[in-house]
This record gives structure tokens, sequence and C-alpha cells, in this order.
């Protein structure tokens, strides 16, 4: 029997139907999305992880517009980029059906499909009580979503209790920026945050957040299910979480990077037969960080450049071999990939300025250092042949300034900055994104009539905001794209709010006057 948590924190859409049903909102094809980077770890072998790459982009605010878009593709492995704002939740996530998908109410079925892209974007992307279950799938990205109290028993259930869970015939995953957490353990109706299962491969979970679990995740259900492996988990925060962080049941992991805090009970568990590379991680006020645990099936560890702050060890006993005090290796492991590990010493701030969903898909250049991350296969920058260039005239738009008594708002701010400078007249004040991408919107209490939008950037700032989308905050429906702040015109268009969406940057963006006009 478990404790409790100690100290818990209580594509191309088949038919126009189907869109028009639910909601679905499509956007020109290809077009560009919020997610960013390129997969890492053992996610890049066996021919790699580029989900969606090259399909059409989808955003959905409900559990049922994902399913929608995923039964709307021509097949089931047409490749789709689907963008998630707001929360999603059971009283928004039905079953839909379609030649192309296998999906069910209350749960997010990424199942018997390939080549998906699931990233929040935005306001942000929360699954409430609702977990993501992978299932006979290849080639999918989760990026940028916080997936959060997900039971297996009590009111409501969804998936296992699995925040994301993967099972059978599953390859080449990369979860990325995720913020998975609970309230409890298996006792309160909670079970894993990241559980690998029945024959899943070639997984990557990078600069993630788990907490406040009883059970991290695992990768195997049982000491004879064998077939799992090939996993990397690297810059993630394991905060306040009771085991497995994770459980290996045989094959391969690399693990690296991460930042350990409050593992009240035991923490990687190496067992029947798995052998874990474990180097440069930072482990804090934690008990029995690495080892075989609750079983004589004994695994394997390759150790290097971690730190122990803080941690307990427990006696050696027949289901008990901690890897600790003294930690040594017991076996070797090569990593087929290249990849820069941060010095230790600098984990808990690198994590703490990169993990989680919200922060700008941040990363770290391997030298400590934070960076915005490069336009990933999903993210493409717009090239001479493409039809929407971006502003390239300097002289503002003469007329009334709609933004001028109007209101603002958008995503996560950096610190020190406002929404309300957006729109004050004034360029000494500004705002800026928490990251090196973000939105942001001005609305008005009725629908006003736009047609052209000045976006001024601050001193020093000038040249910052590359890539870019200008969205109908009404609908969700994309005004126009391109790169670069400046002018930018579209037809006019009745709306309440408009929102002006960076996805990529280089340096920190600050926008000074966020300027709306009708014409």
């Amino acid at each position: 029997m478990r404790r409790p948590v100690a100290r818990r924190i209580q594509a191309a859409v088949a038919t126009l139907a189907l869109a028009a049903a639910t909601g679905v909102v499509l956007t020109s094809a290809p077009a560009a999305s919020a997610a960013t980077g390129s997969a890492t770890g053992y996610a890049t072998q066996n021919g790699g992880t580029t989900g969606g790459a090259g399909g059409q982009t989808v955003r959905a605010t409900t559990g049922t517009q994902i399913h929608a878009a995923l039964c709307g593709r021509a097949s089931s492995s047409t490749p789709i980029v689907i963008e998630v704002e707001g929360t999603i939740n059971h009283g928004n996530t039905t079953k839909v059906s379609g030649s192309s998908c296998n999906t069910a109410a209350g749960v997010i079925e990424i199942k018997q499909v390939s080549n998906v892209t699931i990233v929040g974007v935005g306001n942000g992307a929360v699954f409430d009580q609702l977990g993501i279950h992978l299932r006979e799938a290849r080639n999918i990205i989760i990026q940028n979503v916080t997936v959060r109290n997900v039971k297996k028993s009590g009111s409501p259930t969804s998936n296992g209790g699995d925040a994301i869970g993967m099972e059978k015939d599953v390859r080449n995953v990369w979860v990325d920026h995720t913020t998975l957490e609970a309230s409890g353990g298996e006792s309160e109706g909670y079970d894993g945050l990241f559980d690998m299962k029945d024959n899943t491969q070639y997984v990557t979970l990078s600069y993630s957040i788990l907490r406040n679990s009883g059970r991290g995740g695992l990768v195997g259900s049982s000491e004879t299910e064998l077939s799992n492996g090939f996993i990397t988990y690297h810059h993630n925060l394991y905060e306040n979480i009771d085991s497995r962080a994770p459980l290996l049941r045989g094959g391969i992991a690399h693990i690296y990077n991460n930042h350990y805090v409050r593992l009240n009970d035991s923490g990687i568990n190496s067992r029947a037969g798995a052998r874990a590379k474990v180097e440069n991680n930072y482990f804090k006020n934690s008990k029995d960080v690495l080892g075989t645990f609750y079983t004589d099936a004994a695994g394997y560890w390759q150790v290097s450049g971690n730190t122990l702050d803080d941690v307990t060890w427990s006696s050696p006993g027949s289901k008990t071999n901690p890897a600790g005090p003294d930690m040594k290796s017991t076996t070797t492991v090569a990593i087929p990939y290249t990849y820069r590990a941060d010095a230790a010493s600098c984990v808990p701030d690198v994590v703490s300025r990169t993990a989680g969903a919200g922060k700008g898909n941040r990363v770290s250049d391997g030298n400590c250092s934070p960076q915005t991350p490069t336009p990933g296969p999903t993210d493409p920058t717009p090239g001479p042949t493409d039809p929407t260039p971006g502003p390239t005239d300097p002289t503002p738009p003469t007329g009334t300034n709609l933004s001028i008594g109007a209101g603002s708002d958008g995503s996560s701010k950096a610190a020190g900055t406002s929404y309300g400078d957006l729109r004050d007249g004034s360029l000494t004040t500004y705002w800026s994104p928490a990251g090196a991408t973000g939105s942001a919107s001005i609305k008005w209490a009725s629908a006003t009539a736009v047609s052209s939008v000045h976006i001024r950037e601050a001193a020093g700032a000038t040249g910052n905001v590359k890539a870019w989308r200008l969205l109908n905050g009404d609908t969700g429906a994309v005004l126009t794209s391109g790169n670069g702040a400046g002018l930018i015109t579209f037809p006019r268009t009745s709306l309440r709010k408009i929102t002006f969406e960076i996805t990529s940057s280089s340096g920190t963006p600050r926008i000074a006057e966020y300027e709306t006009y009708a014409g």
C-alpha cells in the first residue's frame, strides 16, 4: 500500500458539413502553427518524429472539434496540425465518427492514426479531468498543453487515470513543454501522469512539469511486459511525486537534466532488466532517487554528473536495492543520437525557466542558457513565393485609432508589462509576452469594422517580431499572416475581438502600440 503524497497541494476535411457541424476552424494550407523546435532524444530515431508537418492546420476549442479534425482527414495518416485553445473537458468532448478516426467521449483519442500534432496556442490549452490516449498511433507530437486531475475512479473518470497514456504498438511520440498534474495518489482516484505500455517505443518527454501525483509514470505494465523502451526524459521537473519518476520495466531509457524535488518514496525505479543512463540530473529533498524497488527483478543504471541535495536512502533488502548513497554504474548504455547536456548545477535554474506549458517553448543550448527555439517542421518560415508577404509599408494609416478606449488582453505577459500599454497611445510603454511567442488582442463591446492594423515595436526591439498571424478573435479564423511588424491590411471585417499572434521572434518581442483602423 502506497502512502498518500506528502505535502500534497490538494488536412483537409472530408466534407464541409463535418466542419460546420462541429465548429472546426480551418486555415489555408500550408499554414504556420505555434509548434516550434524539432524532436529530440529517442523520438528522433526510427525515422524521426515530425507530427503533422506539411498538413492542414485546424483550430479547435473543444474536444469534439479535436475529434472532428481527426475524423475529417482524407485518411488516418493524412498529416494534420490541431491548434488547441481553451479548456477541453467532459462537457465538450464527444465521440465523432469517420473513416479516418476511432474516437470516444470523455477522452481525447489518438487511436489508430498517424502524423498528428496537437499544440496549445493563444491563451493556452487545458485538458481538465480529461486524458490524452494514444493507441496504435505513430508520429505524434503533443506540445504546450496542460493536462490536469485525470481520474480512474470517482467522478468523472477518463483514460484510466493517466494524464497522457500510450499503449499497443505506439511509435515515435514527442511530448514537449507540457504540464501534467494531479491532486493526489491512487487513493484519491488518480493514476500515472505519463504511462507507456504494450509495445510503445521511441518516445521523448522534454521540458515538461509532472507534479502532485502518487505516480509519475511507467514504462511497461508488469514484470513480464517488456516490449517497451527507447525513451528519453530531459529537462523535466518532477515535483511532489511519491514514486515512478519513472518506473522502468525492461527497455532502455536516457534520463538527463531533470530536476527532481520531493520524491517522497522513490524516484527512478529500474527493474526487470531495464537499463537507464542517468546523467546530470539534480535531486533535492528526496528519498531513494534511483534503484530497484518493490521487486527482486533487478534493473540496471549508468550514472554520471548527478547532484544529490538532501537525499536520503533506505537500507538494502530483498525487494529494495537503492543505488546510493554511493551511486555507481551497474551497466553501460550507448546513446545513438547527439545531445548536449547542461551541467547539473544549473539544472534547477534552466528547468524553472523552460519547463511546462506557457513558457514560449524555450529550450536550453546545453550551456545553461535558455533559448528561443527555431521554427519546427510545423512552423515553416514563409519563402519568397509565399502568397502573403509581411507588411513593409512604414507609413501609418490615417483615420481614428480604434484601439484607444477599447479593451485588451492576451497570453501570459512578461513581468512589468501591461495589456493596457498596447492601446495607451504612448510609444514609451509596451506589452511583452512571457516567452518568445504569444498573442495580444484588442476587443470592443460591440462589433467593429476593421481593415488594417499597425503593430509598432518599442525602441530597442525593432525587428524582433518575425512570423505572425492576425486572427478574428470571435471565430478563430486567420485574417492574414506574414513576417515583421508594421502596417497590416486585410479585407474589411466586422468583429468584436482581433488577435495578433506572434509565432516566432528574434529576441524578446515588445509591442508599444497595437493600433486598429476601419479604413
